[in-house]
């Protein structure tokens, strides 16, 4: 359903949201995707705008032309100056470029649909997360928009008594640049008329084109330059889609290909059929209840933002947050924006910035069941692979793969750098990119080759790179970066980061892992048992860098140095109390920064992996009462709504279920970090790494679990109760009762 009538009661959470009004901001518009194509839908029947975007869609910069820099004979001196104590050694390890922002993600252009005002009626605008469709009611007018995953299209159909309405494609949206050059064309067929728009980017070859088949019923249609005008149809249905290219595009060839999907009687019905088994049956394999009021399940979103205690809240926010991350995952993973924007100006070039973000919009498909956002993923990944062993070629002279920490989608070269943020000495990206789709293999019992082989190459990269020891015989990583911090007393080039140590051991053991039995295994096996552990400071806190003469900062948005809490499992409560302890009085030192949404969603999350469900709470409510959320339920960077991105919409879902529940291959954890504030509720669907389903309901008095394995495994059952064997067999049920958790 798209949202229950204003005041209705609702048996279960809602799976949308609504306002009795239009969108007067694009921020606020409402959102459907296929991973491809995007829309941000206003719903204004007297001057709709329907904003599409499209995942390829970046300008050109010169970021498309970079490499990275060729440093690597420069590297053993840097390495023995920073060795020998020279702490802002690393500065000078650059060839002297400026900063390089990745290409601009950016909006195509607004469809732009007009008519006479008439009477006022009463009005109502929702999305329904299950169908991607977003509607929009005003007295006999109706408009559904939704894009297809089936058919990759935008469909809008607008319905009215005697439907008069003027159409046209818009590229004047804010941010647009004077020296963007933009041909229109139209043209009026049998079957329909086809509007073209062409833009070609400022000093560049490289354009895109739109293309909308408009399919009338009824009325007569006129061609009225840039566009066309409609008269006393019955009904208007768009087909939309978008292409990045050099050259020409065959607008004819396009056109046709659109005109071939109105085959059937009811071509929008027809259309969103097709959609619906990809899109409703991934939606729908997790849902959580916090057994919230009926009436605030009702509210308006825009309402319900305003009461930020109410578990109606997270509901409709984590039900909204996987929307919007599988709406946003395709041909690639969300960017910061996800897959929208209505303004070309985009904050941080609408970048992948891997080195927190991407990992953290992403973080829940795994646990909440959305495979189709880690092959968005792995796409993103594999395409690049040729870009990340040309980085570790050219800035360490090894073999192997470093990935960057920007990425616009097509370049995977390392050159988004500069002294404040040295980004081309982060070495741990790669292991931190490629543990969701470790992640994913685990859950579904497999192994992928593709990930085996990139596997492989982080560990060869390690095998040349980790050549310098200490007077202990560890091995030193150097130079090393903690993104984006750095020492209180150095500069931000360093030596063993805990981030960069918890990478290499990870990368290393999980690539003996995929290939066993092998002599790559036993030597990437024992180069992981010379690392250096992990070091407490003077304040019992994991020190974020292993090297005693450098002083912690607190003060940060990131948390770089808690890697080996989440997502790793290299340091928890059961294993490595001590350690864990450490790590939970260095989250607890941890400062807000600038109160970046992701931040407080990353304390949450290794807050949770620790069992602190205060801090969960904490971290939660400053998102939650912070404002950072649009009408839309797409999130903002900043509290107030500042800067419009993904990372909230699309992370709150992961925080929620590692509340709930936490697995590894070996274990379960069931109830680990639960706030106060829900004492009762169902989490259905989800999925475990040791590859079983579950679902979990809880109240006061007790939780009752269904696990569905499908893999005969014994796991160690984790409750605030302690430790027990659990044995599950493949197709059997298991049944587990709570009394306390």
């Amino acid at each position: 359903m798209a949202g229950p009538v204003h005041g209705s009661a609702v048996a279960g959470p809602v799976h949308g949201t609504w306002e009795p009004r239009p969108a007067a901001r694009w921020e606020d518009a409402f959102l459907s995707g296929n991973g491809h194509h995007g829309v941000l839908v206003f719903g204004d029947p007297n001057d709709d705008q329907v904003i599409v975007t499209q995942h390829t869609l970046v300008r050109p910069n010169g970021g498309e032309h970079a490499r990275p820099p060729r440093l690597a004979a420069e590297l053993p001196a840097l390495q023995d100056r920073l060795l020998a104590g020279d702490l802002t050694a690393a500065e000078g390890f650059t060839d002297g470029r400026p900063l390089q922002w990745v290409q601009p993600f950016h909006p195509a252009f607004a469809l732009r649909l007009r008519r006479e005002p008439g009477a006022d009626h009463a009005y109502r605008r929702s999305v329904d997360f299950a169908t991607g469709e977003t509607t929009a009611v005003h007295g006999d007018w109706t408009s559904r928009v939704f894009v297809s995953r089936a058919d990759d299209v935008i469909v809008q159909q607008i319905t009215a008594a005697h439907l008069t309405l003027d159409i046209h494609l818009d590229p004047r949206l804010p941010g647009v640049p004077a020296g963007l050059g933009v041909g229109h064309g139209a043209v009026l067929t049998p079957e329909g008329a086809v509007l073209s728009l062409r833009a070609r980017y400022p000093d560049s070859d490289r354009a895109y084109t739109g293309v909308t088949l408009v399919a009338v019923t009824g009325g007569t249609t006129e061609l009225v330059p840039p566009g066309l005008r409609v008269e006393r149809a019955e009904s208007v249905l768009l087909l939309t889609r978008v292409h990045r290219h050099t050259g020409e595009l065959d607008v004819v060839a396009e056109s046709r290909a659109l005109r071939d999907l109105l085959t059937a009687e009811r071509p929008y019905d027809d259309l969103l059929g097709r959609h619906l088994p990809l899109h409703r049956t991934a939606y729908e394999r997790v849902t959580l209840d916090l057994a919230a009021d009926p009436a605030e399940r009702a509210l308006p979103g825009s309402e319900l933002l305003a009461r930020p205690g109410s578990p109606a809240l997270p509901e409709r926010l984590f039900a909204a947050g996987r929307y919007h991350l599988l709406s946003a995952s395709g041909l690639l993973p969300p960017r910061l924006t996800g897959l929208w924007t209505g303004d070309w100006d985009t904050a941080w070039s609408g970048a992948f910035t891997t080195n927190a973000n991407l990992n953290l919009q992403t973080a829940s498909a795994a646990a909440a069941a959305l495979p189709e956002v880690t092959e968005a993923h792995a796409a993103l990944i594999h395409r690049q692979l040729d870009h990340w062993r040309a980085n570790a070629r050219t800035i360490f002279g090894t073999r192997g793969v470093v990935a960057p920490s920007h990425t616009d989608g097509e370049n995977g070269h390392t050159y988004h750098f500069s002294r404040e943020y040295p980004l081309h000495l982060w070495t741990a990206g790669a292991d931190w990119l490629l543990k969701p789709l470790v992640d994913h293999d685990e859950t579904y019992g497999c192994r992928d080759p593709r990930t085996a082989a990139a596997l492989a190459g982080t560990a060869l990269f390690y095998e040349d790179f980790l050549t310098r020891t200490d007077a202990d015989g560890h091995l030193v990583v150097v130079p090393s970066y903690s993104p984006e911090n750095r020492p209180a007393n150095a500069s931000w080039g360093a030596v063993n980061a805990a981030m960069d140590l918890s990478a290499a051991r990870h990368a290393l053991l999980t690539a003996a892992a995929y290939h066993p039995d092998t002599e790559d295994a036993d030597r990437w096996r024992a180069l992981a048992d010379r690392l250096p552990p992990h070091r407490i400071n003077a304040d019992g806190a994991l020190a974020e860098w292993a090297r005693p003469d450098l002083a912690d900062t607190y003060d940060h948005r990131h948390l770089s140095h808690l890697y080996g809490v989440w997502p790793l499992d290299e340091i928890n409560p059961y294993d490595t109390p001590d350690l864990a302890s450490a790590a939970h009085r260095a989250l607890v030192l941890r400062g807000a920064e600038n109160d970046s949404a992701h931040g407080h969603l990353h304390q949450a999350l290794v807050a949770a992996r620790l069992r602190d469900g205060k801090h969960v709470a904490h971290a939660l409510g400053r998102v939650l009462g912070g404002d950072f959320f649009h009408a839309s339920l797409m999130s903002a960077h900043y509290p107030g709504r500042d800067v419009y991105n993904a990372d909230a919409a699309h992370a709150l879902p992961a925080v929620l279920v590692e509340m709930l529940v936490q697995s590894t291959p070996e274990r379960l954890v069931l109830l680990p970090a639960l706030p106060d504030a829900h004492p009762a509720g169902a989490l259905r669907g989800v999925r475990t790494r040791f590859g079983a389903a579950l679902d979990l309901t809880w109240t006061p008095d007790g939780a009752t679990a269904v696990l569905r394995p499908d893999r005969t495994v014994r796991v160690e059952l984790r409750t605030s109760s302690g430790a027990q064997p659990l044995d599950l067999v493949a197709g059997e049920d298991r049944v587990l009762r709570l009394e306390a958790w």
